[in-house]
């Protein structure tokens, strides 16, 4: 009798016990192993080639020459001469180089994935047709998630989406494409009515990222509209920042700096990063000088004053443009994006810049993120 009862202790009490540990143990040494992963969703300034893929145009891609000259010597779908902040980040948080899903041979998503979409906005009307919107980014998220519960099950799943951190960079194209398209979108609604249809599209999808298990979130605001090389060329901007562009920009980027208040208030465990990309670069295009470039306001690679005409590498509707002979004296690369070293420079202000730094305007930085 004593004999059964403790075989009968040790198969109820001490062999599950066993597995449990085993098990936690083998959770612990798998998110070890593959690290926090990194889940990157936007446009432009974070797509890392996903554009390469779709069929669109030209003025959405930027698979070839000389994008990508400098730290890759090669174009990769990168709108820049090299890394852009996500690469960096990566490598901040030991990671490797973080693959556009649409990349053909990627076949695990342990370490994540990158969503973005050159041109993409939260509206699916922005350019429509030639990007991958926001939703449809959250909806290719879906199958990841789905990918990691069928090779790590639910809970494991569940786990590494939790401890994942989500970076945004949406909204530039959304009131970008009414100005490069003459479209007449703006004049149907008021700024802050149209601004609320972009920040209701974004907080869709980051309610529903939380509702999957995502808990942390990072997100860049809008940067100066009005002073992108491309702007200042227009003939309302006459060389100047166009105030117009840069009004509804700063109407944006309250607007997000309060719903990540009011998610914060909402949502249990909702953790998050906002770093203010607009008066970074005011800053840098007003004195570059303080932040080693020697040009804030026009571009390394294009055409005109300013070097303002989007035509760097000669395959879109313009095909001459000019390239300066060191893109890390510039911060603008091409007529809307930046350099790698401008891109260095804010990467590593987000992830190192501390709470009360002028530009970190969430709680946390991102290596808070990462190791939270």
């Amino acid at each position: 009798m004593t004999k059964i009862t403790r075989e009968h202790f040790f198969y109820a009490f001490f062999l599950p016990a066993v597995l449990i540990s085993a098990r936690c143990k083998a959770t612990s040494e798998n998110q070890k192993k593959h690290g926090v992963a990194f889940f990157i969703f936007g446009d432009s300034f974070l797509d890392a080639g996903n554009n390469n893929y779709i069929n669109t145009t030209t003025l959405d891609q930027a698979n070839f020459w000389p994008y990508g000259e400098t730290y890759f010597q090669f174009p990769t779908g990168r709108f820049s001469d090299g890394r852009l902040v996500p690469d960096f980040i990566a490598k901040y948080a030991n990671l490797p180089f973080i693959p556009p899903f649409l990349q053909p041979g990627i076949d695990q998503y342990y370490h994540g994935v990158n969503f973005a979409s050159a041109g993409a906005g939260a509206l699916a009307e922005t350019f429509e047709g030639d990007v991958i919107d926001l939703k449809t980014q959250l909806r290719y998220y879906k199958k990841v998630e789905n990918w990691l519960r069928h090779k790590l099950g639910n809970d494991e799943a569940r786990m590494t989406i939790s401890k994942a951190v989500h970076l945004f960079s949406i909204g530039s194209n959304d009131y970008l494409s009414p100005f490069l398209t003459n479209s007449t979108v703006l004049k149907s609604y008021t700024n802050s009515k149209y601004v609320g249809m972009v920040i209701g599209n974004l907080t869709t999808v980051v309610k529903e990222i939380y509702r999957l298990g995502g808990r942390k979130f990072a997100f860049i605001n809008v940067p100066p509209l009005g002073c992108l090389p491309t702007i200042r060329i227009s003939r309302a901007a006459n060389g100047s920042c166009l105030k117009e562009t840069s009004l509804v920009a700063a109407l944006h980027n309250k607007a997000l700096s309060k719903l990540l208040r009011e998610l914060e208030k909402q949502l249990k465990g909702f953790k998050h990063s906002l770093f203010d990309l607009n008066s970074f670069l005011e800053q840098r295009i007003n004195h570059p000088s303080k932040f080693g470039f020697r040009q804030g306001k026009s571009a390394c690679c294009g055409t005109g004053p300013f070097r303002g005409g989007f035509s760097c590498g000669g395959r879109r509707l313009v095909k001459q443009f000019e390239l300066c002979e060191n893109p890390n004296e510039y911060v603008f690369w091409d007529s809307i994006h930046l350099t790698e070293q401008a891109y260095k420079q804010l990467a590593d202000q987000m992830w190192g810049g501390g709470v009360g730094h002028p530009h970190v305007l969430g709680p946390y930085n991102l290596m808070n993120l990462f190791h939270t």
